[in-house]
């Protein structure tokens, strides 16, 4: 029999392959997908197709790097290395490969929005930080928070979001 959620609560879940779902991973790589794009808007002119792959190949080796950082750091030390170990941490971390698909797909879409460079480069950066917000208030829900603290993990994820569109302006734009 499924736990009841108490007033304000996320519903629990009892299957054992999500119920430690960790959502950081996509805050992160919603994060590290908006610093790319800030990045690559800064030098100047770049190709979009350049832009989608450098948003997924870095997703992709910042994944590797949490996948081994987790196996290796904190779980050698513990326990020993089988396929089911190593397929778990992938699973766990793989938010953050997730995270950089949708700005990459605004990258991909803009020409047939009819957007210029800078306009992808903004379409880009609001889709990470819609991201970023998304990521945290699903790990909230997900952790039983209220729908207040939702909405306050939400508004900072803005505020964190709204300084790397700052430091967009204030490098280039």
């Amino acid at each position: 029999m499924r736990p009841k959620a108490g007033k304000g609560e996320a519903p629990a879940r009892t299957d054992g392959r999500r119920a430690h779902a960790d959502y950081t991973g996509g805050v992160y790589g919603s994060m590290l997908a908006a610093s790319v794009v800030v990045g690559v808007g800064s030098v100047g002119p770049f190709q979009r197709g350049e832009l989608v792959l450098l948003l997924l190949i870095t997703g992709v080796v910042f994944w590797i790097a949490h996948v081994h950082a987790q196996l290796f750091g904190a779980r050698l030390a513990q326990q020993g290395l089988d396929r089911r170990t190593v397929l778990h941490v992938c699973r766990e971390e793989w938010p953050i490969v997730k995270a950089a698909v949708p700005p990459a797909a605004a990258v991909a879409v803009s020409p047939l929005l009819g957007l210029d460079l800078q306009g992808t480069a903004w379409l880009a950066l609001s889709v990470a930080v819609a991201g970023q917000m998304g990521w945290s208030a699903a790990a909230a829900r997900h952790a039983g928070a209220s729908w207040r603290l939702v909405a306050a993990t939400a508004a900072v994820n803005l505020l964190i979001g709204l300084l790397v569109i700052m430091l967009k302006v204030v490098v280039k734009d």
